[in-house]
């Protein structure tokens, strides 16, 4: 059975690719702001809900399609991708010396029978106490951009992040491990 990722995210390509899973991209456009009173549990899950049905409408079955949104928490606020390099300074000036917390909504579906997974996994990250030059010199890397939270564990953020408890691979966008057991369970085989 086919494979779609509603993504064009290169880093869960990526993923899916190092862990020998075929698949094929459909990148999904939906709006990805917050709802009022929205949590960012539900703010994630239903964002991944929304991908995997904005591609499944033009997937010729039978097919699973695989949509993830991710986000990062500092305590109860919930950072996004950064808009501009002033806004990745104030999202890694939260981060730096603090544990944080990211979570990632996985909605998985089974075309043509509409068998829908969702679920979201949550990682704890400590970054270590940046220097105002470590900041600034990360983001005129370019790095922090097109990330959520600001930065990327799996690029030269990883050298700022002294420990992480949970799953790495939904840090970077995708848990890798729950997608798999989300796999088998609709029935997907190598």
């Amino acid at each position: 059975m086919r494979l779609i990722l509603a993504s064009a995210s290169p880093r869960r390509a990526e993923i899916l690719r190092n862990a020998a899973i075929a698949f094929e991209v459909v990148p999904a456009t939906v709006d990805e702001s917050q709802r009022i009173g929205e949590t960012p549990e539900t703010h994630v899950r239903r964002l991944a809900i929304a991908k995997v049905r904005a591609v499944a409408a033009g997937v010729v079955p039978p097919a699973l399609v695989l949509g993830a949104d991710t986000a990062v928490l500092v305590d109860t606020l919930m950072l996004a991708k950064p808009a501009s390099a002033e806004d990745a300074r104030r999202m890694l000036r939260l981060l730096r010396g603090r544990t944080h917390e990211v979570l990632t909504g996985v909605a998985l579906l089974r075309l043509p029978e509409g068998e829908l997974l969702v679920e979201h996994e949550r990682t704890r990250v400590t970054f270590a106490a940046l220097s105002d030059t470590e900041v600034d010199d990360y983001i005129a890397s370019g790095e922090p951009f097109d990330k959520a939270g600001g930065y990327a564990i799996q690029g030269r953020a990883g050298r700022f992040i002294p420990r992480i408890e949970g799953c790495y691979f939904n840090v970077v966008g995708l848990p890798l491990a729950r997608v798999y057991r989300m796999l088998c369970e609709l029935g997907w085989e190598t």
